[in-house]
Parts: C-alpha cells; sequence; structure tokens
C-alpha cells in the first residue's frame, strides 16, 4: 500500500487513477501547481483551489483513492506580486477547507527578491496556522543562472530565522547536489522519481539507501509533463530488487508519508474505499 504526498492529479486521466489503484496507492496530496503558463487574474487562482478542494476529491474516491490538497501560489507565479498578493488575500478562506492539509507548493523558482517575499508570506500564513508546509526547490537552469544548490541554502537560511517546528516542513525535489544541505535542519527532505529533470528510480533508491530514512519522501510529482503516476511502485521493485528489506520499502512509501501528513487532523483517509463500477460512473 502506498500513499502518495506529491502528485497532480487535474493533470492526469482516469485510466491514471485506475492503475495508480492497481499499483496499491491508496491516498495522494496534490499541492496547488501552475497550468503551464502564468495565470492572469487571482480569480483563475481561486478556480483551481476550488477544483483540486472539491472536485478532485471526488473524482479520486469513485477509483478509490482519498486525495487532498495544498495551497499555495506557486513559485513560478510569484514573480507578479501584485497578483500574488492579491491571491495571497483570499488564501485563508482556502487553508480552512476540510481537504487542505497545508501550505504549499511554496519555495523559490529563479531565487529572485520578488519570490523571496512571497515565500516568507506563505510561511507567515502557515506558522500563524500551525500548518504543514511544502517548499518547492528550484531546479538546475545553468542558462539562467540558477543552481537547485545555492536555492536550498537560501531556503535553509530562511526557515532558520523562524521560530517554527521544522518537523512539520518538508523541503522537496532534492538531489544528490542538495540532501546534505537540506539535512542540516530537522525538516523532512522530499526526493521526486520523475523523468529528465529530477530522479529516476535508481538515483533516488541510492540517495534512500545512504541515509537514514527517517523524515524522508518519496512522490512522482506527476504533471502534465512526461511523467509517471505510478513511479513510487516502480521504485518499490527496483529496491526490493536491490535487496532492501519490504520493511524500509513500507516506511519510504507509505509509513512516512502517514507519519507526515498525519501531523494535520485533516488527514483521516479511508484506506479501504473501494472504486465505484465503471458502469456506475458513466451514469
Amino acid at each position: 500500500m502506498i500513499i502518495e504526498p506529491h502528485i497532480h492529479m487535474t493533470s492526469r486521466t482516469t485510466d491514471d487513477y485506475q492503475r495508480m489503484y492497481a499499483e496499491g496507492i491508496r491516498a495522494c496530496v496534490e499541492p496547488a501547481f501552475w497550468l503551464g503558463q502564468k495565470r492572469r487574474h487571482a480569480g483563475t487562482f481561486l478556480d483551481y483551489f476550488d477544483w483540486i478542494l472539491d472536485f478532485e476529491t471526488e473524482r479520486a474516491r469513485r477509483f478509490g483513492i482519498e486525495h487532498y490538497a495544498t495551497i499555495a501560489v506557486n513559485p513560478k507565479e510569484a514573480e507578479d506580486v501584485d497578483l500574488a498578493e492579491a491571491v495571497l488575500e483570499r488564501l485563508p478562506e482556502y487553508l480552512d477547507h476540510p481537504r487542505c492539509i497545508g501550505v504549499g507548493e511554496t519555495g523559490l523558482n529563479l531565487i529572485t527578491e520578488n519570490e523571496e517575499r512571497i515565500f516568507r508570506r506563505h510561511l507567515e500564513l502557515a506558522i500563524e496556522r500551525d500548518m504543514l508546509i511544502l517548499i518547492h526547490s528550484p531546479h538546475d537552469k545553468p542558462d539562467l543562472g540558477v543552481s537547485k544548490a545555492a536555492g536550498v541554502e537560501r531556503i535553509v537560511a530562511i526557515l532558520r530565522e523562524y521560530d517554527y517546528d521544522l518537523n512539520r516542513v518538508i523541503i522537496d525535489h532534492n538531489t544528490e547536489a542538495t540532501i546534505e544541505i537540506s539535512r542540516q535542519l530537522p525538516v523532512w527532505t522530499g526526493l521526486t522519481v520523475y523523468p529528465y529533470s529530477k530522479l529516476d528510480p535508481k538515483r533516488a533508491a541510492a540517495i534512500a539507501g545512504g541515509h537514514d530514512l527517517d523524515r524522508m519522501l518519496v512522490n512522482s510529482s506527476a504533471d502534465w509533463g512526461v511523467s509517471d503516476p505510478c513511479s513510487l511502485a516502480r521504485l518499490a521493485d527496483f529496491m526490493r530488487e536491490q535487496g532492501s528489506s519490504e520493511a524500509d520499502v513500507t516506511k519510504l512509501l507509505f509509513d512516512n508519508p502517514r507519519d507526515f501528513w498525519s501531523q494535520c487532523d485533516r488527514f483521516t483517509p479511508d484506506l479501504d474505499l473501494t472504486p465505484v463500477p465503471i458502469e456506475e460512473f458513466q451514469r
């Protein structure tokens, strides 16, 4: 049984839900993302938040999977400060939603002053409300002078400024270059199994195998790009082939995401949901 702690199901089809259920995925968390291009109006963010909190929850349940969400202005859209601030003014009503279990994805993308300003606003909202926090770390973009390691170092420095229980924070999308930086703090460290831009199962398994699995999460982050919503099942297979114990596989793919997200009282998934028969679903 798998809990997927970070996936963008609004980008996936019903076939993906069926595959996920067949592979043992019984619950998932969908962080607020961008849509592939920048939104121009605050209202489009709000409609999107309603979508992932309400419609996507019901759609997932029809396929036997519990769905939760975290809400934020993604750092890819934080450069337009006026727009981001307009959305942030409305954010509390969505953070109060019964299916919202944290603030995220927030963090840094190009490591700019504007992104940092909006990141801090998210941290302050989360701290005020004692909410879990999911932080996006930037990808290496040499053509833009962006280094993932530099981004994670900046995230760590910012977190040190706040008096908050860091056991309630994830720094996500770590690689070999950043895992030791993230682990300077008692945060949870995320690894993303995603083709091309992040980690393949072999690299993720190697990083996990070289560290204590406490406070470590793995996710697919599957979205509208070339990605696999069942990549955690592939990781489990690879770990077993490489000699990992069943206890370690279970800890990484079920126990850890359950333990992190269960710090929010709203995370109480029914892991015995039964998919609705297709003929009933189509009525």
